[in-house]
């Protein structure tokens, strides 16, 4: 029952943050995308597919937010936001940006438990 119980609240909480990331960007969306398209003017990703990639990810934030929040297609989003983070992390070392690498590492760990706990 209580590893149940903390896989819920682990769910639930991954839930609420990038359902939370998702909803707050979507509400600025053409701002969110100019700013992140800015930070990356220096690194060697192309910066249309910088643009593409922040248009898009509100909307993948929402989406796997809301997913995990409802325990709906639970393994799916699991994997689809342990995937958004290791293209988060590819971005983030292109900007030489360790502080954001740090923060998203946590997150992979996090969607490492919740994979590997699945069955609870």
């Amino acid at each position: 029952m209580n590893k149940k119980t903390a896989y819920f609240f682990l769910r639930l909480s991954m839930g609420i943050n990038f359902f939370g990331h998702g909803l707050v960007r979507l509400t600025k969306l053409q701002d969110f995308a100019d700013g992140m398209t800015k930070i990356f003017e220096k690194s060697w990703l192309p910066q249309f597919f910088v643009h593409i990639f922040s248009t898009a990810l509100p909307f993948l934030e929402f989406l796997i937010g809301l997913l995990l929040i409802i325990g709906f297609k639970t393994r799916i989003a699991a994997m689809a936001g342990a995937s958004l983070i290791i293209l988060l992390l590819l971005g983030s070392s292109t900007v030489e940006n360790w502080e954001a690498m740090g923060i998203q590492m946590i997150y992979a760990g996090l969607f490492y438990l919740l994979i590997s706990r699945m069955e609870d």
